[in-house]
């Protein structure tokens, strides 16, 4: 796998095609990475303590890294 962690990338396919990002992890046995702001997910948090309200969390997934382009 080409695509390294902290390399800027580019989607070439998918809903984020045209975005590009900074990775922040890379999985090169799967070929997979994750990229900061791209392919996110909502996720519902719960309240871990007494009082606290849950919330709404944005988080990045993996996707697979013949779908992205190194960039300079």
């Amino acid at each position: 796998m080409k695509i390294k962690k902290g390399d800027t990338i580019k989607m070439l396919s998918g809903d984020d095609k045209g975005k590009t990002g900074k990775v922040v992890k890379a999985f090169p046995a799967t070929n997979k990475i994750i990229v900061e702001k791209i392919n996110t997910v909502k996720k519902h948090e719960r309240a871990r303590k007494e009082g606290q309200k849950g919330q709404t969390v944005e988080v990045a997934m993996p996707f697979d890294a013949s779908k992205a382009v190194k960039t300079a």
